[in-house]
């Protein structure tokens, strides 16, 4: 593991219980998302990749199928004790430990902006090899361009995370890249794409 992903795992292991407190919605178009995803997947699993105390793979998993991965063993200990009836486990985007074409969706819910920016396309090739064809990512984010250090965090606990905003634009091409497509929504919210494989 890199020194930038140690620092995510730490950070996420110090705040995971104050997270999950704190964290309990998301953005009001939320659901429409998640239903969209699911609808794309076809009935095939979703992954939740970054899944932090496993909130929105509860919301999949009422849809259809979905496990939930995240660097941060604190958080997949919260996410395991919330939500005893789903699976879990702890891994990196960057390297997934799935086979190829092993589910018809993939979720990144505000979980790729930690992540250092030449490091995104690697966790774009993954997701593009882990979906079978037709497969969806769905993806929501912190819309701009500036890089902000967290040093606090969910409850003034400690954290040593960097937060990267993105362009919908700049994440487009690095998925085009990676060799998906843009999916068209007639409404589409700033901070979220859709792209299929």
């Amino acid at each position: 593991m890199t020194d930038a992903l140690a620092k995510i795992s730490t950070s996420y292991d110090t705040v995971a219980f104050s997270y999950a407190e704190r964290v309990v919605d998301g953005p009001e178009w939320e659901i429409e998302g998640f239903d969209l995803v699911t609808k794309l997947a076809d009935g095939r699993p979703i992954l939740d990749a970054g899944c932090g105390p496993g909130r929105t793979t509860g919301l999949l998993a009422e849809r259809g199928s979905a496990i939930g991965l995240d660097l941060s063993p604190g958080m997949i200990e919260v996410a395991r004790r919330d939500h005893p009836d789903l699976e879990f486990r702890v891994g990196s985007m960057t390297a997934l430990d799935f086979p190829d074409e092993s589910f018809g969706g993939v979720v990144t819910w505000w979980s790729i902006i930690h992540l250092p920016r030449h490091v995104v396309p690697e966790a774009f090739a993954e997701f593009h090899r882990v979906l079978a064809p037709g497969g969806v990512l769905l993806m929501g984010f912190h819309v701009g361009e500036e890089s902000t250090h967290k040093t606090f965090g969910y409850g003034d606990l400690p954290m040593d995370v960097w937060v990267h905003r993105w362009l919908p634009e700049q994440l487009t091409e690095l998925a085009v890249a990676a060799g998906f497509t843009p999916y068209q929504e007639a409404e589409n919210p700033e901070d979220r794409l859709v792209f299929l494989k």
